[in-house]
């Protein structure tokens, strides 16, 4: 697969950087998991066998409290049905909308030192993601223009 993204550019977290940090923001996480998890050989999960599905769930089970304590939450998920617009080679095995008081909670999670040990698993679990930063409108525009 040359269509490869599990961690950001340089480039695009300094983008996210530069962005106002003091409004709160919603995160789409679009998930495509490894058949088998691809931990760095000397990683104590490395042995365990388990699937890209299992190790993002030990991300989940690692990184939540962080994401608790900065105040994120999870707003939705959902399992991808079908293509309706766009790619049919682009499947999804999950995604979420992670909803943050601020990109500065955001900051804090991702360098947080515990968490740089967690998302270790999240690396492991990824074939390939999205993870794309949206602020909430204003007002309740439900209007499609």
């Amino acid at each position: 697969m040359t269509d490869v993204f599990i961690d950001p550019t340089r480039e695009a977290f300094d983008l996210f950087k530069s962005l106002p940090r003091d409004v709160p923001i919603n995160m789409l996480n679009l998930l495509r998991f490894n058949e088998v998890a691809n931990y760095p050989p000397d990683h104590p999960n490395a042995a365990h066998g388990w699937s890209g599905m299992r190790a993002y769930q030990e991300y989940g089970k690692t990184s939540g409290p962080i994401f608790q304590r900065v105040g994120g939450t999870i707003i939705w998920r959902g399992k991808m049905e079908a293509m309706v617009i766009g790619p049919d080679d682009k499947q999804w095995d999950s995604s979420f909308i992670a909803r943050y008081p601020n990109s500065a909670a955001f900051m804090e999670m991702v360098t947080d030192a515990e968490y740089r040990k967690a998302v270790v698993n999240r690396q492991a679990a990824i074939q390939t993601s999205r993870l794309i930063r949206f602020r909430p409108l204003d007002g309740d525009d439900t209007s499609f223009g």
